[in-house]
């Protein structure tokens, strides 16, 4: 498994970035603009393990290999309301096929709800697009973050009702877009 593109794509993740972001509620016909600044460190060998443990999930050997960050982040609306989380994440490759990368993504504190979660994620090399699929109590979470150069990323969130077992994604409930740009 050749994963030195994936590898460099969370080398160029590491740093301060602004964020411009346009949500559209589609529950209640609303749109809400807001900014982001957010800073993206590695993460330790030992903050790995403890993600891993929170998350329940087994112990792995080689760590050092595996992409970790501390994500801390500040967002205010147009409306003035305000968020701040930290959080750290990690993310497992498992298996790859027609050289996509599929595996596991563990944080330690979910966006949605406050609690360590495991979801799933897709790493498409030809676009350097990541996408990380989240499976909250309600709500499917799909969010996309494609480097456009190591400057530079475009992000969407996609929310849906979370559908009865075995049904798919169809009701979306929330888009959002963003431009994410590296502070040099």
């Amino acid at each position: 498994m050749d994963t030195s593109i994936f590898h460099q794509f969370f080398v160029d993740c590491v740093g301060s970035w602004k964020t411009e972001r346009t949500y559209h509620y589609l529950t209640h016909q609303e749109v809400e603009r807001s900014r982001t600044e957010f800073t993206v460190n590695p993460l330790t060998p030992d903050k790995k393990a403890k993600v891993l443990a929170d998350n329940n999930y087994p112990a792995l050997d080689n760590l050092d290999s595996l992409p970790g960050f501390n994500l801390g982040f500040y967002t205010i609306s147009e409306k003035g309301e305000e968020v701040s989380q930290n959080l750290n994440l990690m993310f497992v490759p498992k298996t790859e096929t027609d050289s996509i990368l599929e595996g596991d993504y563990l944080r330690d504190r979910a966006y949605e709800e406050a609690r360590p979660i495991i979801s799933h994620f897709r790493f498409f090399p030809t676009t350097r697009e990541l996408l990380m699929t989240t499976n909250y109590t309600h709500v499917v979470s799909v969010d996309s973050i494609t480097f456009t150069n190591p400057q530079l990323r475009i992000r969407k969130i996609l929310n849906y009702q979370r559908p009865p077992l075995g049904q798919p994604l169809s009701k979306v409930m929330l888009v959002g877009f963003g431009v994410e740009q590296k502070v040099t």
